[in-house]
């Protein structure tokens, strides 16, 4: 394959990466709600961001590395809202479901 070819596919992965979370930024910003996103996934999920960031920072692959900061960024902001969010609970006690 030749270079500009994989240079394109870069870009364009790099690219779909970066804005895949936005539409959950948006959503999560605008209700100021991040109640319903795993808090596991995020933990999970920026861990693997900052490996990829690492390895396209060793290995000198730009849209690696760029997707991953870019993705990581909007993840943080997910979390900053997740955390400030009040929690809900989710098991009633026993007196609730009786009624």
């Amino acid at each position: 394959m030749g270079e500009v070819v994989v240079t394109v596919l870069g870009v364009i992965a790099a690219v779909l990466s970066a804005l895949s979370l936005l539409p959950q930024v948006i959503r999560t910003c605008r209700t100021r709600s991040a109640g319903d996103i795993s808090g596991a996934w995020l933990g999970v999920a920026l861990l693997s961001m900052a490996m990829w960031i690492a390895y396209g920072s060793v290995t000198g692959a730009h849209a690696v590395l760029w997707a991953n900061l870019i993705t990581a960024l909007q993840a943080a902001i997910i979390l900053r809202v997740k955390l400030a969010s009040p929690r809900k609970i989710y098991a009633q006690s026993s007196l609730e479901r009786q009624v």
